[in-house]
């Protein structure tokens, strides 16, 4: 693994491999065990799009891990004033250790690995959001001990979450069943990767979706950038709500997880949030600990 780009590029070793330090290292902070393995090195965090979620969590985790974090917002670099992002990149190769960017177009991602030296990790785009399905990953195999075999059911719109979480849990072993409305599926790439496994549906009704469903995703109905579509989709996502009839069909234990903001009484009921708040928060908690992680193995000394 040379960068985190997007999941359809991680094998389902890395993809073992990246959970499996995630809780060694959750594990050595909770304990007070120092693990100072980015010593000396320095990531810089490019933003073309707000975050709280991604920028705490990067910038304590390089702190935790003994390295430092430079944020770099689009507005204060060249590359928002017209500078290519393959000289961007060349030039922050020379600088740094690595670039963890979150932006809109996926080529933007690709663009940088392909011009620098230096690991790039995918912080979030529009095509995929692969840090925080790690984070889920994570947790799902915290609170049902494992992966394999496990329905995931996504109700929403077929946006970055639902691309990154189809594949990763796919490769994961799990059965996927996504309910989006016609007109909002996940992206053609995603669908064709997923029709090669069986155990893959997409649906149009929610209940049908969540049938037998061991953990439910959701994520909000306008993301970045779509404000201007808001009203739109308020409409076309009419019913598309985690709520008490679709937590009814589901298993009596299932969990529920939300990658945060959540638009309560929208794409998911305040009772059922609240209902799982401790679950959707120790997924909060862990985008720290994944990305972490990923930071070690990309930018830590080999062995």
């Amino acid at each position: 693994m040379k960068h985190l780009l997007k999941m359809m590029d991680l094998s389902t070793e890395e993809i073992t491999e990246i959970l499996n330090l995630a809780d060694q290292l959750k594990y050595e902070l909770k304990h007070g065990i120092p693990h100072n393995h980015l010593a000396g090195k320095t990531l810089g965090m490019i933003f073309e799009k707000a975050s709280t979620r991604t920028r705490v969590s990067f910038e304590t985790g390089m702190y935790q891990l003994g390295g430092n974090a430079l944020f770099l917002s689009s507005s204060e670099l060249q590359i928002g004033r017209g500078e290519p992002v393959q000289d961007t990149a060349r030039v922050l190769s020379r600088y740094i250790d690595g670039i963890m960017i979150r932006t809109f177009a996926q080529e933007e991602v690709e663009n940088l690995a392909e011009y620098g030296d230096i690991p790039i990790i995918n912080g979030l785009t529009d095509l995929s959001h692969p840090c925080q399905v790690l984070a889920d990953l994570m947790t799902i195999r915290e609170y049902k001990n494992k992966l394999d075999g496990l329905k995931m059911c996504y109700i929403g719109d077929g946006n970055n979450m639902a691309n990154s979480l189809t594949v990763g849990c796919l490769k994961m072993g799990m059965d996927v069943t996504l309910a989006c409305p016609e007109g909002y599926y996940p992206a053609q790439s995603t669908l064709d990767f997923a029709k090669q496994f069986p155990n893959f549906k997409i649906v149009n009704d929610p209940v049908e979706a969540a049938k037998d469903a061991d953990v439910l995703f959701t994520d909000v109905w306008a993301s970045m950038g779509q404000e201007s579509e808001a009203e739109k989709r308020r409409i076309a996502f009419k019913g598309y709500q985690i709520n008490d009839e679709v937590m009814a069909v589901a298993k009596p234990d299932a969990m529920v997880q939300h990658c945060l903001p959540a638009h309560r009484e929208e794409e998911i009921t305040t009772k059922v949030f609240e209902q799982h708040a401790k679950e959707i928060f120790d997924e909060a908690e862990n985008r720290l600990h994944a990305q972490k992680a990923v930071m070690v193995l990309l930018m830590g000394e080999k062995d």
